[in-house]
């Protein structure tokens, strides 16, 4: 009996020493990676999973920081995997081949087996996409709708090709699949197809655009007949498919009738309407009579011209239309000025130059209709004065001192304007007076002008329409206005205030202009408009005149 306990004693404790050895050997192993394993190529194989993961980082870093290629042909996009979310999850990839167990087949196969195993990864999907979808404007290929234009008058034909566009979602899992593993991705793309087909196109070039361009349209007008060409109305014409992808002629309208009326006028057929003019005669207001214009009736134009484009006989009859003028002559000669509404005078010193200019002015501004509620503007009315229309270089004002310029003196004619203007009881808008006080003008009561800026504008709201007189002799020039007199005006000038004296200047360079010194000013201009003797309102013009210094000029070759 005690033999026999012994034996148990001792069998017990071999069991639990083998016992404790297998797990010691399991704990071992489980503490290891299967002897032949190996990660996305990485041998790894008997490693602990820290020297594991160790060399895993070190064999796959420069993979884990290679830009991801999309490559469709000869496009590419390179997308960087840290920007785009996608990383390599070491400690998840590790545990997968780690980790104990008593299974007697797990042991041996982490003795002798082992395989290549997959990296774990981890991925933000929103930035993948995002990532992916900039890939967008270079990998797509655009489709190619077909179509029909008309360039020049000739056929012009746009072969349908099918387009390519990126699948962001489908791309995405391809780069979430195969990275880190693979550096170069064939992007998944779309096929999207023409919504014209070929065949559809060819029909449309078969019956509407190579017939429609073949030649010109002869357009008949009663009696008389005028030829449109292919280049001028082919601006007009479009192909556009419809819902279901057939092709149908487009014609815009606007555009076939401006040519066939351009065509219309270049054959005498087609006459604007003359509006009446008021204007002079000498020195009497007159009408020139209205005439009626011609048109092509755009109705008859359109549903002529269009069927002839395709028709054997390529011919298009129309009908015209009278066109009254804006002003007839019957509105013109009630309209027309009946008296003198103002007059002003004002006289200057010989100077050819500047006589030339005042004179040129004068004759541009004479004969001006300004009508009721319109605004004139004297620099609209004269242009730039420039050599080319006769203009000559004489004195103006600029920063306080005299130089010349081209249309020096036309100041002269806006102040005499101005003063017209004022008297008349128009809306004074916009003026400058200039900047020292010249005796030959109403203090306070004048205005300069001076291109393109420097303007004087104002508003006819008499309810009546005005015509300007403007008339100039060797000394003086004279404005006056014509229409229907509603105002009566006075001017009412205050004393001068805040005087200053000039100062004495002495120039040496050949640019210098002489000057007799004045005294600078404020004064106040007040307008009183009246009827039958009673004022009923009034209006103030201040002006600031700076003093004109006296300046001597001692270069030889100063004026």
């Amino acid at each position: 009996m005690k033999d026999s306990g012994s034996s148990a004693l001792r069998l017990t404790i071999a069991v639990a020493v083998l016992a404790a050895a297998y797990l010691g050997m399991a704990w071992f192993l489980g503490r290891h990676i299967p002897a032949n394993s190996t990660v996305a190529g990485v041998p790894v194989g008997g490693m602990s999973p820290a020297s594991a993961e160790s060399t895993l980082r070190r064999a796959l870093a420069a993979k884990e920081g290679a830009k991801v290629t999309l490559k469709a042909g000869d496009k590419t996009f390179e997308i960087d995997p840290k920007s785009a979310g996608l990383a390599i999850d070491y400690d998840g990839t590790i545990a997968d081949l780690s980790g104990f167990s008593a299974n007697p087949a797990d042991l041996w196969d982490k003795l002798t087996g082992g395989s290549d195993e997959q990296l774990a990864t981890t991925i933000d999907r929103a930035r993948l996409e995002a990532a992916v979808k900039a890939a967008e404007a270079t990998l797509d290929t655009p489709v190619v709708q077909g179509g029909v234009t008309f360039p020049g008058g000739k056929v012009a034909v746009v072969k349908p090709r099918a387009g390519a566009m990126l699948s962001v979602a489908k791309t995405s899992d391809e780069v979430a699949d195969r990275w880190p593993t693979t550096a170069t991705i064939a992007p998944r793309l779309d096929t999207v197809a023409p919504a014209v087909s070929a065949e559809e196109v060819d029909r449309a070039v078969a019956e509407f655009a190579t017939p429609a361009v073949s030649g010109p349209v002869t357009v008949k007008v009663g009696a008389k007949s005028f030829a449109v060409a292919p280049a001028a109305f082919a601006p007009s014409l479009s192909v556009k498919p419809d819902a279901e992808g057939k092709l149908a002629p487009v014609v815009d309208n606007a555009k076939l009738v401006a040519a066939v009326r351009k065509a219309a006028s270049d054959a005498g057929l087609e006459a604007k309407p003359r509006d009446a003019k008021i204007t002079f005669k000498g020195s009497t207001v007159v009408v020139v009579p209205a005439a009626a214009g011609a048109t092509l009736d755009e109705k008859s134009v359109v549903a002529a011209f269009v069927p002839a484009l395709t028709d054997p006989a390529r011919t298009a009859t129309v009908t015209t239309a009278v066109v009254q003028p804006k002003l007839t002559t019957a509105e013109a000669e009630k309209i027309k000025p009946k008296e003198v509404v103002s007059t002003f005078t004002t006289n200057f010193p010989y100077n050819p130059p500047r006589t030339n200019n005042i004179t040129i002015a004068a004759r541009t501004l004479n004969g001006t209709y300004v009508g009721p509620g319109e605004q004139f503007s004297l620099n609209r009315t004269l242009g730039q004065r420039t050599a080319a229309k006769g203009y000559a270089s004489a004195p103006v004002i600029e920063d306080g001192r005299l130089k010349k310029d081209y249309g020096g003196g036309v100041s002269q004619v806006s102040t005499t304007t101005f003063n017209a203007a004022f008297f008349s009881g128009v809306r004074i808008d916009q003026y400058l007076p200039h900047s020292f006080y010249i005796s030959r003008y109403p203090e306070g009561r004048e205005a300069t002008v001076s291109w393109p800026d420097v303007d004087q504008k104002w508003t006819n709201d008499t309810g009546y329409g005005i015509l300007i007189q403007a008339s100039v002799t060797s000394s003086s020039i004279t404005v006056t206005f014509h229409g229907t007199k509603v105002w009566d005006i006075d001017s009412v000038k205050g004393p001068r205030r805040n005087v200053v004296q000039p100062k004495t200047i002495v120039d040496n360079r050949p640019g210098c202009v002489t000057q007799s010194p004045s005294t600078g000013f404020d004064v106040t201009v007040t307008r009183v408009f009246k009827k039958a003797s009673k004022t009923v309102r009034t209006s103030n013009f201040s002006t600031h005149y700076i003093p004109e210094d006296k300046v001597t000029c001692t270069h030889p070759s100063a004026g």
